[in-house]
């Protein structure tokens, strides 16, 4: 089996914590609960016929009051950026970071997970915007928490880029 070390990283509020439930428990709740340091699950996906345990770090939400921990991100094999589409703020603040983790632990595979796509009336992230980062090498996902769209597809993905050779 396979191991990988993958984080969850982007600003507060933008729904980290709910995917990984989702993703790991099926579940979804409505409560907001603040991650503070990390938090770590894991689950197992199967992945082109290959199994991999993925150790998922919930990382903490980079805002004004608190930076991302670069230590924390140190052993991982990639990393789920995830923004609010609901709030074109957080994606701003997603390409920063992405800039960041870059500078502390160098290219490693990572998705861009636009998150609460079951709230769309409310949307507020130009696709131009994705576009330019699709143009730019950067993949996404839309994905929504609640509703489990996409937030399997995004882990799997994001495992087969991480597993398979440069």
């Amino acid at each position: 089996m396979i191991q990988k070390k993958i984080c969850m990283i982007g600003a507060s509020g933008v729904g980290k914590t709910s995917l990984i439930s989702k993703f790991v428990h099926s579940m979804f709740s409505d409560k907001y609960l603040t991650t503070v340091g990390v938090k770590i699950d894991k689950k197992t996906v199967a992945v082109d016929g290959a199994e991999v345990m993925l150790m998922i770090w919930d990382l903490e939400g980079d805002d004004d009051y608190q930076r991302l921990q670069t230590s924390y991100l140190r052993g991982s094999s990639g990393y789920l950026l995830v923004a609010d589409g609901t709030r074109q703020i957080t994606l701003d603040q997603a390409i920063e970071i992405q800039g960041r983790v870059t500078a502390a632990i160098g290219p490693v595979p990572f998705l861009l997970a636009l998150n609460k796509a079951d709230l769309v009336s409310q949307w507020e992230i130009d696709q131009s915007r994705v576009d330019d980062l699709t143009a730019r090498g950067w993949k996404s996902f839309k994905t929504s928490a609640k509703e489990g769209a996409g937030v399997e597809e995004a882990f799997v993905e994001l495992s087969r880029q991480m597993i398979q050779p440069p």
